[in-house]
């Protein structure tokens, strides 16, 4: 597959002009259409984001687009070799294949089936930019390529499923109870409403009913009531071999103190200490003067 894929670029690149360098507005998203393009000449575009993370999305796909992907901030030392792009395709995407590209050669990364499947696949941001080229237009219905990316270091995912936070399935320490507060993309109080899985999932999902949002990197966590009224709701993924099962029970007149990373607009839990065990661990240690961050218990 690798080897034949070569001489295709190889070709592609012979054959077609290149478009003019395309940015978007924000640096971080960009959208387009292949209808711009003249219909006897296979373009291939330039376009650069420079964000953690952000969207593409291109309509009536065709010719190729290559997409440079950069952190809006300089790693320290100015490495970005730590640094994965991870790629979650919408649920619609059709019409493009994503591939890595580095000096002339290919590597697929998502594929038409793996789009429409919701496959989440990301990349050293080192090994190249994104090369996404349209498939053969099969009918005149609406098509869009579209995908959403996040730059994340590669300390902060999990191995073997890289675009996954790491996931001890262990309960987690004070100290790490006390950090976890400080630095999660979201910390909430509510309870566990029931736990849910898609067979075609690694992951189960917990439904949680929040009394209360600390903080929250995305709205991950909506209103369940109607104009603001209401608890909050939402849904955070967990990895089956933490043992979470559809199905078993769930402790929804106890109290949790959730915490977690945020991932391509979703929630991943993390430290998760019930929260009368949390206040304990914190007011033991303000009292002490040792706790990194205050957060309001009252």
């Amino acid at each position: 597959m690798f080897v034949a894929l070569v001489p295709v670029l190889l070709c592609a690149v012979c054959l077609v002009r290149i478009g003019a360098a395309q940015y978007s507005s924000d640096q971080c998203n960009w959208r387009g259409s292949g209808l711009t393009h003249e219909s006897h000449v296979r373009d291939v575009e330039q376009v650069y984001l420079r964000c953690g993370e952000g969207s593409l999305e291109w309509l009536y796909p065709t010719g190729a687009i290559i997409i440079n992907l950069r952190p809006n901030t300089e790693p320290p030392g100015g490495v970005t070799s730590r640094l994965l792009a991870c790629l979650r395709p919408r649920a619609n995407s059709s019409g493009a294949s994503v591939y890595v590209e580095r000096a002339g050669r290919l590597r697929l990364l998502l594929s038409q089936e793996e789009q429409a499947a919701g496959r989440v696949r990301c990349f050293p941001l080192q090994e190249g930019a994104l090369f996404v080229e349209a498939a053969a237009p099969s009918d005149i219905g609406r098509r869009v390529t579209a995908f959403q990316y996040e730059l994340v270091k590669s300390e902060d995912v999990a191995r073997g499923e890289s675009h996954l936070p790491p996931a001890s399935c262990r309960p987690c320490t004070d100290e790490e109870i006390l950090m976890a507060v400080c630095t999660s993309d979201f910390v909430v109080r509510g309870s566990m409403q029931s736990i849910e899985e898609d067979d075609g999932e690694e992951q189960a999902m917990v439904v949680v009913s929040c009394s209360r949002v600390y903080r929250q990197k995305r709205s991950v966590f909506v209103f369940a009531g109607e104009r603001g009224h209401g608890p909050w709701t939402g849904r955070m993924k967990i990895p089956r071999k933490c043992g979470m099962r559809a199905g078993q029970e769930v402790w929804q007149e106890e109290e949790f103190l959730f915490t977690g990373a945020v991932r391509l607009g979703e929630a991943w839990l993390g430290c998760a200490p019930r929260y009368k065990d949390f206040l304990q661990v914190y007011q033991a240690a303000r009292q002490a003067g040792s706790n990194p961050c205050h957060i309001d218990t009252d």
